[in-house]
């Protein structure tokens, strides 16, 4: 099949005309039972000394999308470098530090097909092979998946190379004039932020002029990811006994305080994110009183400027909500200890922030994947959602979207249950098939 003899588009809709053959073949399924049978939580999700087969996923993976034509041009593990610095989560940092092989049970992998060619002319796939910890028996009913990563995100990955052979039997091109890349990261799950993962493949130019992040968004193409930080509130105060509880701090009292007041003053800065006032532990026994303890809150944001205005919001909010606590029990005499050292015992710190946010309005991906290949895109109401993506912020001659079939909530993803319908990857396929002729055709119109 020549390239002028490609699947014609039905013009009202933009929608390949029916005959095509994308969808997963019992090879496929059979790939992603066993891709969802392998342990690939990595350490920050099982608190190490578990197995994590990451490599063997990603070389099961390779070896499926080999008979595609696809090679293996880097597979190794990101370098300790990967691990320092002031936008690395302080959780990512300790355990670099203090598990053996943190990183060596962690690589990434990249796949090619066709030769190395110009950015303009090449479009990337990131697939991330890790999920959280837990979830049920793997099963395949006939017509749904269940497992851990059935749709965050092996299934997606596995529909990704079932559009992809559709893609090739319809555009030559594919493979020759027009190159596919296929990132295979760790390090996407547990907090890590693709900081070991997307960001040093990115740093090493394995991106193309379009970078299609397979994670679910109910078939919809979204543009944004939001980028999140998070502070830890602390109180270091006195503990005291159940016999005397006005003797010492209760950090209980006042962090749950401060809890509220965070979750009602908080929100309205976060114009393009979220807040989430996030876990909160001073103790587990009934006849004590807990002088210390922390609070987490996470929040996310659409793009650097708002996390700037963001993080000074949550000091000016702390400030009043300690102050509001020592008017509110000053003359408590169970707590007014408490109040008056309110403002010396709190403490806030943080242990992630400085990420960058992704954000494009950008009339070439909506030509091209929402006029020519005839996907939906995001609703511009609902906010985005955080993904490694943000690693695509600014980088040049690239456009990055994020584009997946099911939803995250729905789907169950990183809860027990999580499945993905085999219906929904084929149709991803099929939209997988579409994305690629169009970019293809697009490149081809330029004529080099």
């Amino acid at each position: 099949m020549t390239y002028d003899q490609r699947p014609a588009y039905d013009l009202p809709t933009r929608r390949i005309t029916p005959g095509t053959a994308a969808g997963l073949t019992e090879s496929d399924r059979e790939l992603l039972l066993h891709l969802l049978a392998l342990r690939t939580a990595g350490p920050l999700e099982t608190g190490g000394g578990e197995p994590v087969e990451l490599w063997e996923a990603q070389s099961a993976y390779a070896e499926a999308a080999g008979r595609l034509g696809f090679r293996v041009v880097h597979h190794a593990p990101a370098g300790p470098d990967t691990v320092t610095g002031s936008d690395v989560p302080r959780a990512v940092g300790q355990a670099a530090d203090t598990m053996p092989g943190f990183l060596d049970c962690q690589p990434n992998m990249v796949l090619r097909l066709g030769p190395e060619l110009p950015r303009a002319a090449t479009v990337m796939f990131n697939v991330h092979m890790d999920t959280v910890a837990g979830g049920g028996p793997v099963s395949f009913s006939g017509s749904r998946f269940h497992g851990r990563g059935s749709i965050d995100a092996k299934g997606p990955a596995v529909g990704l190379l079932a559009g992809l052979r559709a893609a090739l039997a319809a555009s030559p091109a594919l493979g020759t004039e027009v190159g596919v890349l296929i990132q295979l990261v760790a390090g996407e799950e547990g907090g890590a932020m693709g900081v070991f993962g997307t960001k040093p493949l990115v740093e090493q130019g394995y991106v193309g002029r379009l970078n299609v992040f397979c994670e679910p968004t109910g078939f919809r193409v979204l543009s944004r990811a939001t980028a999140s930080m998070t502070a830890r509130l602390r109180v270091d105060g006195r503990d005291g006994i159940d016999d005397e509880p006005g003797a010492g701090h209760n950090a209980t009292v006042l962090l749950g305080y401060l809890a509220q007041h965070l979750a009602s003053e908080l929100p309205p800065y976060a114009v393009d994110g979220q807040v989430c006032v996030a876990g909160m532990n001073t103790g587990s026994m009934h006849n004590k009183v807990y002088g210390t303890g922390q609070l987490l809150i996470n929040l996310s944001y659409g793009s650097q400027d708002t996390g700037r205005k963001l993080e000074a919001a949550l000091d000016d909010v702390l400030r009043t909500g300690v102050e509001r606590f020592r008017e509110r029990f000053a003359d408590s005499p169970t707590f007014a200890t408490t109040a008056r050292d309110a403002a010396r015992v709190t403490h806030l710190d943080w242990l992630k922030r400085g990420l960058p946010a992704l954000y494009a309005d950008d009339a070439w991906v909506g030509e091209l994947l929402l006029e020519r290949a005839g996907l939906a895109p995001w609703p511009a109401e609902l906010p985005a959602f955080t993904c490694d993506a943000i690693w695509l912020a600014g980088v040049p001659d690239t456009s990055t979207v994020v584009f997946g079939p099911g939803d995250l909530g729905a789907n169950q993803a990183h809860a027990e249950g999580e499945f993905a319908d085999l219906a929904d990857l084929d149709r991803y396929a099929r939209h997988i098939e579409r994305l690629l002729i169009s970019f293809a055709r697009n490149r081809l119109d330029q004529g080099n």
